[in-house]
């Protein structure tokens, strides 16, 4: 039997189990104001901080740098906290080499071929940044400006507003983007994201959040035996730039058929064409439920070491699963631990890759006197 959250917190508590910052044991917990801390400063000077919450037993730290969440607790069904998302310790390192580590994803989150794209019969080139393509917005996407954050505490409910205006011509985006993301953690444990964006001039727009998730604990190794479903029964297929061929093919006698939780390396070293050129998974899902106007159940993970499980429910159309295809040891995390192939793993809700460049995809257009508006939520059991 699954346990929930409060079911997990209250049989700690009984106990009279205390807790520490990394791992430890939980703790009866309500909603705690968000602290904030300076986390370090910028080359020129600017400062970056990070904010600390805690509800419903889930405890997050986040930075204003790219709006990254430097850690997120969950206990086991033991009540035993870890940090189960990847991460630096420092400042230094988030801005020199971080692969997307818990950050906010803008102006267009995954790829866009060759950086170009053309919207009302007028050409627009972007920043490239991976190979000839465009990824995640661009080599200064938002995962790499400072966000302006606002703590909240509303009812049972804790969080932080994040604000970034996008200036017009910023990555070669058009349209001076305003955007605001709303994290909160409720009094159940669950973290919500709440994104919305409206613009001055027609642009494209897909935000998203990059967590690498290892359920059993950062820096605890391979994520292959976690668990995994996907309400999927279609997935769009790449080239060797990893852009979708437009095809929206069927997963069933594929790798990529989660429709029933497997484990995740079950499947990844089949000599599949697809699995080649992604060095693994690093694929966009097309969700069965399609764009729905409130967040709809569309993916369940869980560590059987530890029996932890996230469930996302989402109103995207898309979910983008990444194997951790390009650690390679070459990263330290916040326990001291390296980064390899495999130990973590992202689920990124959104609308499709390339998606100006395919018509037949979901359309990424926001015009003016328009507000985009999408919701994510994690929800954390044992």
């Amino acid at each position: 039997m699954e346990l929930n959250r409060r079911t997990v917190i209250a049989g700690a508590a009984a106990a009279g189990m205390a807790a520490t910052a990394f791992g430890g044991t939980a703790h009866a917990t309500g909603g705690r104001k968000p602290v904030k801390e300076l986390f370090g400063k910028l080359a020129d000077g600017t400062k970056v901080y990070r904010w600390s919450l805690e509800n419903g037993g889930t405890r997050m730290k986040v930075l204003s740098y790219g709006g990254i969440v430097q850690a997120l607790e969950i206990p086991d069904s033991r009540g035993r906290y870890r940090n189960v998302s990847l991460g630096f310790d420092n400042l230094d390192d988030y801005v020199a080499s971080s692969p997307y580590f818990g950050a906010l994803i803008g102006r267009y989150g995954n790829r866009i071929a060759k950086g170009r794209f053309t919207l009302d019969g007028k050409d627009h080139q972007l920043s490239v940044n991976d190979g000839d393509n465009s990824l995640h917005g661009g080599a200064q996407g938002f995962d790499k400006r400072v966000w302006d954050v606002e703590p909240f505490s509303q009812g049972s409910d804790v969080g932080l507003r994040l604000y970034y205006t996008g200036v017009d011509g910023e990555m070669g985006y058009p349209g001076t983007l305003r955007s605001k993301v709303t994290y909160t953690l409720t009094r159940d444990g669950d973290w919500r994201i709440d994104y919305e964006a409206t613009t001055d001039k027609a642009t494209v727009v897909n935000l998203t959040s990059h967590v690498y998730w290892n359920l059993a604990g950062e820096g605890s190794g391979s994520i292959y035996d976690h668990e995994l479903s996907i309400a999927a029964s279609r997935y769009t297929p790449v080239d060797s730039g990893l852009i979708p061929t437009g095809e929206l093919a069927k997963v069933a006698g594929t790798p990529f058929d989660f429709r029933r939780s497997k484990a995740i390396g079950r499947d990844i070293r089949v000599a599949h064409q697809q699995l080649l050129y992604g060095k693994g998974i690093d694929h966009n899902w097309a969700l069965d439920k399609g764009i729905t106007s409130t967040p709809e159940h569309v993916a369940t993970l869980r560590d059987p070491s530890s029996g932890r499980t996230l469930k996302i429910a989402t109103t995207e159309p898309g979910l983008q699963f990444y194997s951790g295809n390009f650690l390679d040891g070459t990263l330290v995390g916040t326990g001291g631990s390296v980064y390899r192939q495999g130990d973590a793993l992202c689920l990124e809700t959104q609308h499709f890759p390339d998606s100006p460049n395919q018509p037949s995809f979901p359309s990424t257009v926001l015009r003016p006197g328009q507000t985009y508006r999408t919701t994510t939520v994690h929800s954390f059991g044992a």
